[in-house]
């Protein structure tokens, strides 16, 4: 399974972490962006030795043991409840390569120490950690303190909703992030589908009185709003009209609030919903979900059980009758309806460009997701939204004046595209209040930027990172880092926060691996009113040497050899690019 441009870049800065000295690293990539082929690809680089998967639900271990076999043709094994790894004692069966375990099996049985005390630690090159944001817990920390005795051992965390307000807790179990790959960059790069919102004012719906607990609502107190009449025959009227024939899910704040909710939605249809939760019997659980997989039920109603492990691209609507202050929980619900539909899921990897599989995507029978948010009274409560998922390298500000505008508006939108939009109109108010200070005090306009010798982000058309996670406090660049900047970029480091000079080193690098022209070769041709974005290094260098032929003067025009875009993998895909208005 050849691996996509950025799980090639993820597997590359993990293993380079290792080799740096690190023993543990961290990969946040979004649901959907492949998580476990990247982890499979880790484990096929470390062989000989074998590999431990630790997760903590059923569904992610036969999961992971499914795709680990496909993608690396080993031997896997599971130890979780009755299933039992083989060992060195079964003289008929080689030993698995690979085990997948549940934490909770790991921590269980044996003389007080657990069922790991079966395994040798020395025996394993590799320890991976799924859905990581989990390892801060007491039962994960003792697992991995286990494993760590082989003073061998490197380690893995890989998940996609570290909660900022956890990250300095999860810097506390991994040495150091590799990766860190955005739900919006996904969906810029053509690899889920876009997020569209619509938010719902309910009338009654105030959580003014809800406490907080363990940094989200409280879970009685919410059920208690939620299940009253006017907020749940809101929340379910208003489901029932927007979603018309498509297939989705709900999140609710209990299971009874579930269960009301779903006989609300078989009133005005019968068999249109059911509910799973934790009481549902696994083997009635996996009719339910067949059931909806195949249309047979349009909407399933669910507390706390499709946030991990739950993966069916024909989900295009959710409707969160759960709020939350958990950025992470948000990102698990809002997740379940990012992937493309499987229709073009497989396609995507043949396609060799972003502008190309947005296009895709758009004419799908899936071309967006919809998050249906329920909005009203919030009291102290700042409840998250998806403007807090697409958000990340935007100010507080900005996305809560996108936020407030969305409510304000009660239309279906695009929130990337809003936020875009109010940043650009926080700028304008930005600007205009400067200059008036500037006129008012007579002074001469300066221009706002750091004291470099060139901007690369204006010159290179990048978005700095505005707002820094919690793993990047207080972290200062590195001797390498520094000397990058200075003789490559041509600025200093310390102008720059750690999130930046990371960000800006990525650039520098990517440009030289898509053979794109050098900073100092944008610089100069920046003076001459090229925009350097997109020009690669040897028209860039033909562009100057005609410049210098012309006494140093912008020709009228240049005489460029003919741009060539490496041919589609799939002959198919030329037409596709002509109706894309791609060009090639």
């Amino acid at each position: 399974m050849k691996l996509r441009n950025y799980q090639l870049e993820a597997e590359k800065l993990t293993l380079q972490a290792w080799e740096d000295g690190n023993r543990s690293a961290l990969v946040v990539m979004p649901t959907g962006t492949g998580k476990t082929v990247l982890f499979a690809s880790l484990i096929r680089s470390r062989l000989p030795g074998r590999a431990l998967v630790l997760a903590h639900r059923q569904e992610l271990i036969w999961q992971a043991r499914d795709k680990i076999q496909k993608v690396t043709g080993l031997i896997v094994d599971v130890e979780m409840g009755e299933y039992k790894s083989r060992t060195d004692k079964d003289l008929f069966h080689p030993k698995a390569q690979v085990i997948v375990s549940t934490i909770q099996t790991q921590n269980a049985g044996g003389d007080g120490g657990g069922r790991m005390g079966k395994f040798d630690p020395n025996d394993f090159g590799l320890l991976i950690v799924d859905e990581a944001h989990h390892a801060t817990s007491v039962s994960y920390r003792k697992v991995i303190e286990y494993y760590k005795t082989n003073p061998n051992l490197v380690i893995v965390g890989v998940t996609a909703t570290p909660d900022r307000a956890d990250e300095e807790a999860l810097g506390q179990v991994f040495d150091t992030v590799a990766f860190d790959y955005e739900i919006l960059d996904a969906i810029n790069d053509g690899w889920l589908v876009p997020i569209e919102q619509q938010m719902v004012s309910i009338e009654d719906f105030s959580f003014e009185n809800v406490r907080t607990t363990a940094g989200d609502l409280n879970g009685a107190d919410l059920a208690a709003v939620m299940t009253s009449e006017k907020p749940l025959q809101g929340v379910a009227s208003a489901t029932i009209d927007i979603i018309g024939d498509k297939r989705g899910i709900g999140f609710a704040s209990s299971v009874a609030h579930a269960e009301m909710l779903s006989e609300i939605f078989n009133r005005h249809r019968s068999g249109m919903s059911n509910v799973v939760s934790a009481k549902t019997d696994s083997e009635e659980r996996k009719k339910i979900i067949s059931d909806f997989a195949q249309g047979k039920i349009q909407w399933l109603w669910n507390c706390g059980i499709f946030t991990e492990g739950f993966d069916d691209s024909g989900v295009e609507i959710i409707s969160i009758a759960r709020p939350t202050k958990s950025r992470a929980l948000y990102a698990q619900m809002a997740g379940r309806a990012t992937r493309p539909h499987e229709s073009i899921a497989g396609r995507l990897n043949d396609v060799f460009n972003a502008p190309l599989r947005r296009a895709t995507i758009a004419r799908s029978v899936k071309p967006s997701c919809l998050i249906i948010d329920f909005v009203g009274n919030s009291g102290k409560h700042k409840l998250m939204t998806t403007a807090d998922i697409l958000g990340g390298n935007y100010s507080d500000e900005v996305i809560e004046a996108a936020v407030l505008r969305a409510k304000s508006l009660g239309q279906r939108l695009r929130m990337d595209k809003t936020i875009e939009e109010e940043e650009k109109i926080q700028e304008e108010i930005k600007t205009r209040r400067l200059a008036e200070e500037a006129r008012k005090a007579r002074l001469v306009g300066k221009a706002h930027y750091k004291t470099t010798a060139i901007n690369p982000f204006d010159l290179l058309q990048i978005k700095p990172i505005t707002s820094t996670r919690g793993w990047d406090k207080g972290k200062v660049a590195s001797e390498k880092m520094r000397k990058v900047m200075r003789e490559n970029i041509k600025v200093n480091a310390d102008d720059y926060s750690y999130a930046q000079t990371r960000q800006l080193i990525s650039e520098f690098f990517r440009r030289i691996e898509n053979k794109l022209c050098t900073i100092k070769q944008a610089a100069t041709l920046k003076k001459f009113g090229v925009e350097p974005k997109d020009v690669t290094f040897d028209n860039a260098r033909s562009m100057l040497d005609q410049i210098a032929n012309n006494g140093w003067k912008k020709p009228a025009s240049f005489a460029l050899p003919k741009m060539k875009c490496p041919p589609p993998r799939n002959p198919n895909l030329v037409g596709a690019l002509v109706d894309a208005d791609v060009p090639f």
